[in-house]
């Protein structure tokens, strides 16, 4: 589980790709990115250590709760994501990832001991 979050260095590389779904009423969309990247690498590197695992997981509960609305947002708006080189999400996939985040959240939940 700690790897799918220490990923999260991806904000820092291809952070235009992130700022893409932060929905357009939220604030400093390159700032939220970049929270968002340290808050991901932060709980994926607190869930390798295991006096910090418990509280790493419990900041990864909050953390899918926060970014839920970018998935609300990229669902529901069909936003295009310029620059995946890859194509486009489809529907399907952009709709998935709401219940994904429960699937995520009930794992972290089993880590927070």
């Amino acid at each position: 589980m700690a790897l799918l979050y220490v990923v999260g260095i991806l904000h820092f590389v291809v952070p235009e790709l992130y700022v893409q779904i932060v929905p357009p009423v939220l604030p400093a969309p390159l700032a939220l990115v970049y929270l968002s990247g340290v808050a991901e690498v932060g709980v994926g590197l607190g869930l390798l250590v295991p006096q910090t695992r418990s509280y790493a997981a419990w900041a990864t509960i909050a953390l899918l709760v926060a970014i839920f609305p970018a998935n609300i947002y990229m669902a529901v708006s069909m936003v295009t994501i310029d620059g995946t080189g890859g194509g486009q999400p489809s529907a399907l996939v952009r709709w998935a990832r709401l219940p994904l985040q429960g699937v995520l959240i009930l794992w972290a939940y089993w880590y927070t001991d």
